[in-house]
């Protein structure tokens, strides 16, 4: 069943949508991420514009990870205090991050930024993950501790320090404040929630535990993906709503199942199965920079568009 979206001007099979939209779901029940590292340049491969993907990718991610935050708070697994200091800076960063995207797509290089992005933070991110995931799971079969991430490093010894009661961590509220500025930023030039940044981070920076970071993770990722999406609405008119309400509907019902089958896997399995999705998707991405297009020129409008 074709539909037609007018944003995007493209005709879109209905339920591949909404097939997308579940898989999205199912990731950000698992891993705490909104899935937006997926689902951009899954809308970019059926022929969704960077630029409307972009905005109409964080919309989805909205639903999807409040469905996943629903779960999360029902097993009292968010760090409310810790979210608040994170989404404090994510709404810095997603301002900045959209006057930056809406300059770049002024002078027609958005789709090139985008992509390029993608390339960048998913191949440094996923190979940092897998490792570290691997040598934990060593470890685990070797009978020694799972993750021996020290109590006290350079994060204790900042200013401004903030007791965050359901993380069991005293710790200043600056590498807080600047993760989620540099998510903020991500999610609104890449369409991303971010999560595969700011899980790691609240993991092996801050020394969360991980049964908190999903959640917490989720929190922020809602509020930040919301503005991001209105800046984006409002100022470059690329929202794309029908898209959107199908990504919606698959997202929601499928962070439900996403979130029981991440409470039965272990911290360490689920780093590793993030780790080579997040590589998986930036080895494609890289593959079609690479390859020469069949078609070597289109006219398209400054805006990308």
């Amino acid at each position: 069943m074709q539909i037609y979206l007018p944003i995007a001007e493209v005709s879109v099979n209905a339920f591949l949508l909404l097939g997308l939209g579940g898989l999205v779901g199912v990731l950000s029940g698992m891993f705490g991420v909104g899935g937006g590292f997926l689902m951009t340049p899954l809308l970019f491969f059926i022929g969704v514009s960077p630029a409307v993907a972009v905005a109409t990718g964080a919309a989805q991610i909205v639903a999807s990870s409040f469905s996943g935050l629903l779960a999360h708070l029902r097993k009292k697994t968010v760090d409310l205090r810790m979210g608040t200091v994170l989404l404090i800076g994510g709404l810095a960063g997603a301002g900045a991050g959209v006057f930056v995207f809406n300059y770049l797509k002024s002078l027609g290089q958005v789709d090139l930024l985008v992509t390029l992005c993608y390339v960048v933070f998913l191949g440094v991110i996923g190979a940092m993950m897998l490792i570290e995931s691997l040598r934990a799971i060593r470890r685990a079969r070797k009978g020694g501790p799972i993750s021996r991430r020290k109590k006290h490093n350079w994060v204790h010894g900042l200013p401004m320090k903030m007791r965050f009661r359901t993380s069991g961590l005293y710790i200043s509220v600056i590498p807080p404040l600047l993760v989620g500025l540099a998510v903020g930023v991500l999610a609104a030039i890449m369409g991303v929630g971010g999560g595969f940044i700011m899980v790691p981070a609240m993991i092996y920076l801050l020394g969360m535990p991980t049964k908190v970071v999903v959640g917490t993770s989720l929190f922020q990722i809602i509020f930040v993906t919301a503005f991001t999406t209105l800046l984006h609405a409002t100022t470059n008119f690329t929202v794309d709503i029908a898209l959107a309400v199908m990504l919606l509907v698959g997202g929601v019902i499928g962070a439900q199942f996403g979130t029981q089958i991440g409470m039965r896997m272990k911290a360490e399995q689920l780093r590793v199965l993030l780790a080579l999705m997040v590589l998986t998707v930036c080895s494609k991405l890289a593959l079609d920079l690479l390859i020469e297009p069949s078609e070597l020129y289109s006219i398209t409008a400054a805006g990308g568009l």
